[in-house]
């Protein structure tokens, strides 16, 4: 299949847009890229280069060894809790707005989506959010968690004294079921995937194109570098994903 590139892209893209009766986006870390946020493996910058996210974030961690995961994930958490949503952020919360877009699938935990306005939010890793205790089930909003490190630099929970852990998920668990299964439904609806920021690699969500492509829909890609269904997308831009999610409202309008 022909890839429309550079303005043409833009314009088939809003072409697709306006005609698909359902759209949906689907979202990975490059849509956060320009609030500040690294994605996970681009070189110099890839929040995994420098370190085996097995050892550091994964649910055995935390549960063998919480000071550890804490150490890793404390000064995170506090970023994410600082930054603001982009333009790429906007301009999606802006599709929906008129209409054209039914709803968003993340796989982010940045929460950015909502705060630029975005109603339905589909966060199929979660979100830093909220905290939970893994005793009694209290749950914490991030603005409160700082309050909960002790001595040893591990959030306890304020309740019961056990332990609290980010409401994202980590390497070993498993997604949230209800939030997959209204993936599913969204994926399977769509006459329009617009994957944004996303390689697209990482399943069982990678595995959501497939499902709108099996359905007769169609797919458009925003994002740098390859991934697997480039052959298989109407059109893939591969600009900043702000710069072209800002010229896609503009051909719009």
């Amino acid at each position: 299949m022909e890839r429309q590139v550079a303005s043409a892209g833009v314009e088939t893209l809003a072409e697709l847009l306006r005609g698909a009766r359902s759209a949906v986006a689907l979202t990975g870390a490059g849509v956060s890229v320009p609030s500040g946020i690294p994605d996970f493996r681009s070189p110099g910058t890839g929040l995994w280069e420098n370190v085996d996210p097995m050892e550091v974030a994964h649910i055995s961690v935390f549960e063998r060894d919480p000071a550890r995961f804490w150490r890793y994930y404390r000064p995170r958490l506090e970023k994410f809790g600082e930054v603001q949503a982009n333009a790429a952020h906007v301009a999606l919360a802006e599709l929906e707005r008129r209409g054209l877009l039914a709803g968003v699938i993340t796989q982010n935990i940045d929460r950015l989506h909502r705060a630029a306005g975005s109603r339905e939010v589909i966060e199929v890793h979660g979100s830093i959010d909220t905290s939970s205790c893994r005793s009694c089930g209290t749950s914490f909003e991030l603005e409160r968690v700082e309050a909960l490190f002790d001595a040893a630099g591990v959030a306890i929970c304020a309740e019961c004294g056990g332990p609290v852990k980010p409401d994202v998920v980590l390497f070993g668990e498993l997604l949230p079921e209800a939030a997959m299964a209204r993936a599913q439904e969204l994926a399977e609806a769509a006459e329009l995937m617009l994957c944004v920021g996303s390689s697209l690699a990482v399943y069982p969500v990678a595995g959501l194109p497939e499902v709108t492509l099996e359905r007769g829909g169609r797919l458009a890609i925003v994002t740098q570098g390859p991934t697997p269904y480039d052959e298989l997308a109407t059109v893939k831009l591969e600009g900043e994903v702000d710069a072209e999610l800002g010229a896609l409202l503009a051909a719009l309008d």
